[in-house]
Parts: C-alpha cells; structure tokens; sequence
C-alpha cells in the first residue's frame, strides 16, 4: 500500500504573516501540503453568525473573511522549500482559463513546482450574487481544461472555437518550470465529472463519501483515463475530509450537535439525505445540494434555525470524520483500502467547539503519527 500523504488548510484570514508561520510549521512537522479553499462568500449564513449559536462571532464579525488562495499559494510557496501548496477548489467561471493558466504557471515558478491546481465546477454562492451565469458549469469546467492545456503546451499562437471560450493567434510564452505543467486536481461526485477527472486530471479531489462509494467512483476515473490513452496509475485519487475530533466521546458528541457543524452539511446532495433516511433541508429535487442552491446571504433567521434543525448529527457523522484520533484513524483506513493517497484533512473543530481549537490542532499531529506508514 502506498503512502497516505497528508494536507492541512492554510490560514484564510488575516494575519498574513500568521499563515506563513503556520504553512512553515506545517512543513516541519511533516505534511506533505497546505490547501486553501476559493471562496468569496462563506457557506455559513450571517443569520447563523451570532454569539448564541458560536462563540466564534465574538471574535470574528463575519463568515465571509478569505485570502485569495493564489496569493497565499505564491507567498507560501516562496517561503517553504518541500511542501506543496494547493486550491481547494476553484472554477474556471470567476477565472478565465487563460488566466488561470498563466497564474498556474507564475506559482509553478514561484513554488518550484509545487503548486497544484484544484478546480471544480463552481458553486453558485461565489457566481450569481457577482454577476456571473451559473449555467453549464461542468461543461464549461471541461472546455476551460482545454484551454489551459493547450496554451501550456502550444508552441506558438494557437486558435481555438468552443462554446464558451474563443482564442484567436492566443499565445502564452511562459514555459512550466522543470518542464511539466502544474497539476490539475478536479472536485468530482456525479459521473460526468469523475469521466473528465480521468479523461482530463491529474488527480481527485471530491469530498467524503462512503469508503464503498469512494472505491466504485475511482474505478470509472481509472476506466475513463484507460478509454483516453492515459495511465490511472498516474493520477493521485485524494479527498478533502472534515475532522471533527474530541478527546472522549462525550466531546465527539457535543462537537456532532454544534449548529455550524450541522449547518455545514447543508451541501450535500439531496440524495445522500434520503439515503440516510432524512428529508433534504433544500429545495432541489433529487440531484439538488447548497452546491447549486444555496446562497447565505439570502437566508434569513428563521431559515437559518430551520436548517440547523432540519439537520441531525447522523448527517454529521456520514459528512466529516467524527471521534477520537485513534477512531478516526480507523476510519480513514478503510479510504486507503479503497485507493486513497491523498488527504486534506480539513479541521471543523473549533467551529464545533473553540475551546477545543488548541487541543485539535495538536489532535491534527497525533491522527498524522496514526495514519503513517
């Protein structure tokens, strides 16, 4: 069995400096990369940010606080000399992909070839509230792979005709440091999305699902990189995972039942509340999830108290890894059956619980200790 490498988040909220202290002492304690997600309004609602339902809003006046994660990719970056440095995800909607493309290839230099491009197909609270269409999104995810890959690797200017993207003598002359692009990981769940992760990436980087499920979507990416000429054996299968972790179960417990931590389960599918024998908080049909149909800053008090209500623990449990370190361990083993190699592991303690933010982070390093090799 290969390696489980192993990610943290990078510090999304200032001070800058902070981040930097905390990306280097990621890297010295070990892991192999520090991930920032790409948001420009946060999933928790404002109606939900109030000292009555976390203690978080005493300290913190809004949910809606992130770095661009490129920035913080290319100051970390220069300032770090093993660790990779990642997104977690963007979309090729908010960025151009000749853009992202030439951003991708500023951080491989900066980095020296660390830097890893996460991508996904958007999520509407950071497009329609900013004027951008929400329409297509995988289709437009799929050109704009397209695009940046061939303006990596054209010689040349270059034309192009798709849907949504036209480039006309295009040209980008900055060549990949040690001479391979960047690394393009892609958030897939539905089978569109895992064809073109196998068809088009370089890795996989969905969020938690069933150890079982986990296994059965890796083997159409590995089939769909098969049917396109390529070698699965070359794209990294990871998962960003929530960890939720208390020092005994009475903790894991109080931490399942927090209302941020319910409320951030309000993105999952429609489906996986069904299947858990819960009716969906959201409106959608069958295939809806806050990916598509949640906007925060929409949501007034009694919507948010209704959707926090609406979502119990069990959710919890099946969304984030719950329990001690040694429990979650456990759990996480199952995933490495099942082909995972890369974990983002993504610490929603303190939201649960921010007396308990000291001892998770130091939690973070014993789970690392149990998850080597």
């Amino acid at each position: 069995m290969q390696r489980l490498q192993l990610g943290v988040p990078g510090q999304i909220m200032p001070p800058a400096d902070a981040a930097v202290r905390f990306a280097q002492r990621a890297e010295s304690d070990g892991f192999d990369a520090v991930w920032w997600p790409d948001h420009l309004m946060g999933w928790h609602a404002d109606t939900m940010w109030t000292p009555d339902l976390t203690p978080l809003a005493n300290v913190q006046a809004n949910p809606h606080t992130y770095f661009d994660p490129l920035i913080m990719m290319g100051v970390v970056g220069a300032q770090t000399q093993r660790v990779k440095v990642g997104v977690v995800v963007t979309d090729l909607i908010r960025r151009n992909p000749a853009m992202a493309a030439a951003s991708a290839l500023t951080l491989d230099h900066v980095t020296r070839g660390r830097a890893i491009i996460g991508l996904g197909s958007g999520e509407k609270l950071n497009i329609t509230p900013y004027g951008m269409s929400f329409e297509k999104p995988v289709a437009r995810l799929s050109e704009g792979i397209d695009v940046m890959r061939l303006l990596w690797e054209a010689d040349g200017p270059v034309d192009y005709r798709g849907t949504f993207h036209t480039l006309e003598k295009a040209v980008l002359g900055l060549q990949p440091f040690g001479g391979r692009p960047p690394e393009i990981w892609t958030a897939a769940h539905g089978p569109r999305m895992l064809r073109l992760t196998g068809a088009k990436a370089d890795g996989w980087l969905p969020t938690k699902m069933t150890a079982a499920d986990y296994g059965k979507s890796l083997t159409v990416i590995n089939q769909a990189a098969q049917d396109a000429g390529r070698d699965p054996a070359n794209l990294t299968p990871g998962m960003l995972g929530y960890i939720l972790m208390g020092p005994d179960e009475d903790a894991v417990r109080r931490l399942i039942e927090a209302p941020l931590v319910r409320a951030l389960c309000v993105l999952l599918p429609s489906q996986v509340f069904r299947d858990l024998g819960v009716e969906p908080p959201l409106e959608g049909g069958p295939h809806g999830s806050g990916f598509h149909d949640f906007i925060p800053t929409t949501v007034d008090r009694a919507e948010s108290l209704r959707i926090i209500d609406a979502i119990p623990p069990q959710v919890v449990r099946h969304y984030a890894f719950c329990g001690t370190p040694a429990q979650v361990a456990q759990e996480v083993a199952e995933y490495r059956e099942n082909g995972l190699r890369h974990l983002v592991m993504w610490n929603i303690t303190p939201f649960g619980d921010p007396s308990l933010a000291k001892w998770s982070f130091q939690a973070m390093n014993e789970l690392k200790g149990l998850l080597g090799d």
